[in-house]
C-alpha cells in the first residue's frame, strides 16, 4: 500500500518551482491559477523572493501547497498518474493536510489557495509578535515533552504543537513559558531545546482567533468527497466525510500535529510506500517513525521521472 504525503511550512525556498515551470507548462498553468486566486504575484515571490516575503505565514502556506500540486500535475500529464489508482492514503502535516486534500480533489486548488491564505493571516494576526514562540525539542519523546510542558506552564500556555517524530517534538505557547522550557530541558533528560525562527505560536490554544476564523471561512467552502481517506493530523485516523473534513482542520488551528502517530498508523493499518510530494521534510521523519518504509521525495523533474518509472 502507498500514501502521499504533504509538506508543510519552513520547507519553502527562493526558488522553489521554477525549474518544474521551466519544463512544464502544466505546472505553469498551476502557479497561474493560485495566482489569480489570490490576486497576488505569489510564484514571482517563490521564484525570485526576497526570502523575508516568502517565510511570511500568509504566502509560506499557499506557496508550499502550490508547488506540491504541481509536483503532482506534472505526474498527471507526463505519465498518466492517478493518485485514486497509486495510493490508498494521503496524508499533509499541518498546512499539508490542505495540500493532501486538494490532491484528492476534496477541495480544489483556487479554493485551497484562498483558504490557506485566510489561514496565514489568521494566525498570525491571532497574537501579537513577540507574545508568542515555539521551540523544538530534539531527543524528546511525546511523554518528556508533555512533562517538560506542563512543569514550564506556570500559569501561561505551553503545550505540545507538534509530535514529529519519535525524537523530535515542537512546543508552543506564550514567549515566557516556551523559554523557560527551554532552559529546563535537561532537568527532563531532554538533549536540547532551540527556539524556532516563527513568526506566531501554532497549535496552541492562543490559536483559538485563528480558529474561529477557519469555522468561518470552512463552513461557507465547498468540500467534495475525497478520492481517498485523508489522515487527519488531530486524530491521526483516516477520515472521507466532508463535515468531519471541515471539523477537523478547525481543530487543527488550535490541536497537535499527530504526525508520529499517523505514519505509525498508516504503517499498522499496510502502507510501506510513502511518497512526498513537493519537498523533502517528511521522509526523514518517516524513516525515523517506520525504518523499515520505503520513502520516495519527488521535488525534481529527475525525481518525477523516476516516481513514475517505480510506480
Amino acid at each position: 500500500m502507498r500514501a502521499f504525503l504533504f509538506p508543510g511550512q519552513g520547507s519553502q525556498a527562493v526558488g522553489m518551482g521554477k525549474a518544474l515551470a521551466d519544463a512544464s507548462p502544466v505546472a505553469r498553468e498551476l502557479f497561474q491559477e493560485v495566482d489569480e486566486a489570490l490576486s497576488q504575484h505569489l510564484f514571482r515571490i517563490m521564484v525570485e523572493g526576497p526570502d523575508s516575503d516568502l517565510t511570511l505565514t500568509e504566502n509560506a502556506q499557499p506557496a508550499i501547497m502550490a508547488n506540491a500540486i504541481a509536483t503532482l500535475r506534472v505526474m498527471q500529464a507526463e505519465g498518466g498518474l492517478s493518485i485514486a489508482d497509486k495510493g490508498d492514503f494521503v496524508a499533509g502535516h499541518s498546512l499539508g493536510e490542505y495540500s493532501a486534500l486538494c490532491a484528492v480533489e476534496a477541495f480544489d486548488v483556487a479554493t485551497t489557495a484562498r483558504l490557506l491564505k485566510l489561514r496565514g493571516q489568521a494566525m498570525q494576526a491571532a497574537v501579537p509578535v513577540g507574545e508568542g514562540a515555539m521551540a523544538a525539542l530534539l531527543g524528546a519523546d511525546i511523554e518528556k515533552a508533555q512533562a517538560l510542558a506542563d512543569a514550564a506552564a506556570q500559569g501561561e500556555v505551553c503545550a505540545v504543537a507538534n509530535d514529529n517524530d519519535p525524537s523530535q517534538v515542537v512546543i508552543s505557547g506564550h514567549r515566557g513559558a516556551i523559554e523557560r522550557a527551554v532552559a529546563m530541558v535537561k532537568d527532563h533528560g531532554i538533549k536540547r531545546g532551540v527556539l524556532l525562527p516563527v513568526s506566531a505560536p501554532f497549535h496552541c490554544p492562543l490559536m483559538q482567533p485563528a480558529a474561529d476564523a477557519m469555522a468561518e471561512a470552512l463552513g461557507k467552502a465547498a468540500v467534495a468527497a475525497p478520492l481517498l481517506p485523508v489522515y487527519a493530523n488531530v486524530l491521526a485516523a483516516p477520515i472521507a466525510d466532508p463535515e468531519e473534513i471541515k471539523a477537523r482542520l478547525v481543530e487543527q488551528v488550535t490541536g497537535r500535529v499527530r504526525w508520529r502517530e499517523s505514519v505509525a498508523a498508516m504503517w499498522d493499518a499496510g502502507v510501506t510506500e510513502f511518497v512526498e510530494l513537493g519537498g523533502k521534510v517528511l521522509g526523514p521523519m518517516v524513516k525515523r517513525i517506520a525504518p523499515d518504509a520505503t520513502v520516495r521525495s519527488v521535488v525534481t523533474m529527475d525525481d518525477i521521472e523516476a516516481a513514475l518509472a517505480a510506480f
